[in-house]
């Protein structure tokens, strides 16, 4: 298998223990893990079994160096990852929701390196050497124009080396602040409509085709946790219909019943053969996961992100039902998951995928 190169931030996610909220923890006691929507595609992708390389910027400091070797003892390639004097590790802060509380993020992630340093200071060439895959997403390029201008070049260097290029929409709105003259919302799209032509697959939530490309699923109240999920095919076309050099579009499916009980699916529409395909499919029909006890859903896009670049970089899944099936049973399992990180490795995904959904101990 050849190497997927993810590029983006990775930060300090700092929490309280199980379901406290800031209130009660602080002052007192919050866990410090690493995250950040690309290294936590190219984590999860090390441990499904992939070969996967994080590139980014980081201050020199022992936090940092902590960061490096978390992912270096998770199996991803960290070679290309730069150690700058400018710019600071970002943080953001993550209440963990339950019931019909919702979860909460604080970001703190201004002035970080990565949002500081050039696109012309990575070397790309060398970056994709032994690649075929580049991953971005939209949160790197929402925190500068500077970040913007990064994840575009290195879409662009991507294709003129000739690997395939992913990318997670991702919108978030508290992020994409640095240009005054135009609404989060309005920002988002004008850069991502940059960026998109480069890209040939493209994922999203059920919100994002809506917030980042103006495009609206007939009958869904994402709010209401009311999805029609017979539409999302009509929006994959569309996007498709604007981006012609997209070859796949991949939407998640979540309908949220309250903050830990959500149903999950997926599709995979197909721009060349029009045809979608859904996950999980139960006696021929799709048939979302109910995933009752949610543990930590922060991260769960990313996982599946992880999974569907794994099985079509791999080569191991040749059909598209395989593919969406392996990747959101990956990421229905990272819903079981305390942090970003999708500790769960290709057998137990391949186990959901054939139905060993029991949670019965495996001795």
């Amino acid at each position: 298998m050849k190497t997927v190169v993810c590029f983006g931030e990775i930060m300090g996610r700092l929490a309280p223990e199980q379901f406290y909220r800031f209130a009660q923890a602080c002052p007192g006691k919050l866990d410090l893990t690493f995250a950040g929507a690309e290294a936590n595609v190219a984590a999860s992708i090390a441990m499904l079994g992939g070969q996967s390389a994080f590139v980014s910027a980081l201050p020199r400091h022992v936090i940092a160096d902590a960061c490096v070797r978390t992912l270096r003892g998770l199996g991803v390639d960290t070679e290309h990852l730069l150690r700058v004097d400018e710019g600071r590790l970002g943080l953001y802060f993550v209440e963990t929701g339950a019931n019909q509380r919702a979860s909460k993020v604080v970001y703190d992630r201004s002035y970080s390196s990565v949002s500081l340093v050039p696109g012309d200071a990575y070397q790309w060439q060398e970056i994709y050497n032994g690649a075929t895959w580049l991953h971005v997403s939209g949160i790197t390029p929402a925190l500068s124009q500077q970040a913007a201008e990064a994840t575009k070049i290195a879409a662009m260097k991507a294709k003129e080396k000739g690997l395939t290029v992913s990318c997670d929409l991702n919108f978030r709105k508290k992020l994409w602040q640095w240009d005054s003259t135009c609404s989060a919302r309005e920002l988002a799209e004008k850069t991502m409509r940059e960026i998109l032509p480069y890209v040939d697959v493209v994922i999203g939530n059920e919100e994002d085709a809506a917030d980042v490309l103006g495009i609206h699923a007939e009958g869904s109240d994402v709010e209401a946790g009311v999805l029609s999920i017979e539409k999302y095919p009509q929006v994959a076309a569309a996007i498709s219909e604007q981006f012609t050099n997209l070859k796949k579009v991949a939407i998640t499916l979540r309908e949220s019943i309250s903050a830990t009980h959500n149903n999950w699916g997926a599709m995979l529409f197909d721009t060349a053969t029009k045809e979608a395909s859904f996950a999980p499919i139960a006696n021929g029909e799709y048939q979302a996961y109910e995933i009752r006890d949610i543990v930590d859903r922060v991260g769960g896009g990313d996982s599946f992100a992880a999974g569907l670049v794994f099985a079509l970089s791999s080569g191991e899944f040749p059909e598209d039902q395989n593919a969406i099936s392996f990747a959101v049973a990956a990421s229905c399992l990272a819903h079981s998951i305390k942090g970003d990180f999708n500790f769960n490795d290709r057998s137990e995904v391949e186990a959901l995928m054939q139905g060993n959904a029991s949670g019965r101990v495996v001795r």
